[in-house]
């Protein structure tokens, strides 16, 4: 198990840097952008549009155009959207997002500069992690942290103007220092905008001010029997000795050994279960957190009280 938790972990830290360098590179490739300039979308290389202008009057040919290259498949992708969130969670944000690969990167730079992943914490993380190694703060590493977040937010106000303007056309203009007034603006905003909430807000961004991941969110906790993290209550004794590994290390700084409805923003990042794995490595029982689904997802009911899975014996996989 614990194999294959550490693989899992492996796979997600490649999607993420996979398509942080796809939302980077998908303007300049044409992959998918939106150009003002031109007043419609650019998909694989191709124009996507209504193809309103060489219909003339026909308001009929018009209204089924706008139902087949427009509303069908944003509603398809996004009925598929949501499926994925009721069944799994909010795998995207944990596995894709661009945004939570940053959080997650500065949330490392600032436990080493601070002992803290946010500034909002009220107290530093234990030294030890879950491997077994000592992680001691380093007030020099500050000199790393805020840079690397004026940087990502910077490289996001770019990527993003590059999603609505012709990318070569801003990236010649910067380099030539010619950005017209608004470009100068949209990247100066962008980027102090973006500064704030990589450096100040990122979690709280994530869990309260994103609609993509709320809508993930309720999705998810709309079906009693999806993907969730397991707590095996009954070997709870073997907590006894750990210094609360899963919790230090959960990006959202949620409590993975609590019950679903408190666990609303978790993304199965799997990074509570491969700490819990690495401190449980000499337990021939193995860690105490496994995702689990189906029945083992379900609540149960006894009495007027509501016990998640999470608070039940879990099989694991």
């Amino acid at each position: 198990m614990a194999v294959y938790e550490h693989r899992l972990s492996r796979y997600r830290s490649a999607l993420q840097a996979g398509f942080f360098i796809l939302f980077v590179v998908a303007p300049p490739l044409d992959i998918f952008r939106y150009d003002l300039t031109l007043g419609h979308f650019i998909l694989l290389g191709m124009p996507w549009t209504l193809g309103l202008d060489a219909l003339g009057d026909s308001s009929t040919e018009a209204a089924v155009n706008v139902m087949l290259r427009g509303l069908l498949p944003v509603l398809l992708f996004a009925a598929v959207f949501i499926w994925v969130a009721w069944r799994y969670g909010r795998l995207y944000c944990g596995w894709l997002c661009p945004h939570f690969s940053v959080v997650e990167t500065i949330n490392r730079f600032m436990q080493r500069a601070s002992g803290k992943p946010s500034i909002w914490e009220q107290q530093t993380l234990p030294l030890r992690q879950p491997d077994g190694s000592m992680l001691k703060p380093d007030a020099r590493y500050w000199l790393l942290t805020v840079p690397l977040a004026a940087a990502f937010a910077f490289l996001w106000a770019l990527s993003l103007l590059t999603y609505l303007l012709p990318p070569f056309e801003i990236y010649h203009n910067l380099l030539n220092a010619s950005l017209t007034g608004n470009q100068a603006r949209f990247l100066g905003i962008g980027t102090l905008l973006l500064f704030i909430d990589f450096m100040f807000a990122r979690h709280l961004f994530c869990r309260f001010g994103c609609a993509v991941g709320l809508f993930q969110s309720l999705a998810w906790m709309g079906n009693p029997r999806a993907l969730v993290v397991g707590f095996d209550a009954a070997r709870a004794r073997s907590c006894k000795d750990c210094n609360t590994a899963c919790e230090n290390v959960c990006p959202m700084r949620l409590r993975p050994r609590s019950i679903k409805r408190r666990m609303f923003t978790c993304t199965e990042c799997t990074q509570c279960i491969t700490a819990c794995e690495q401190v449980q490595v000499d337990n021939p029982a193995g860690g105490l957190l496994h995702w689990v689904d189906g029945e083992q997802a379900t609540p149960v009911v006894s009495g007027k009280s509501v016990t998640s899975a999470v608070d039940r014996p879990v099989t694991g996989h």
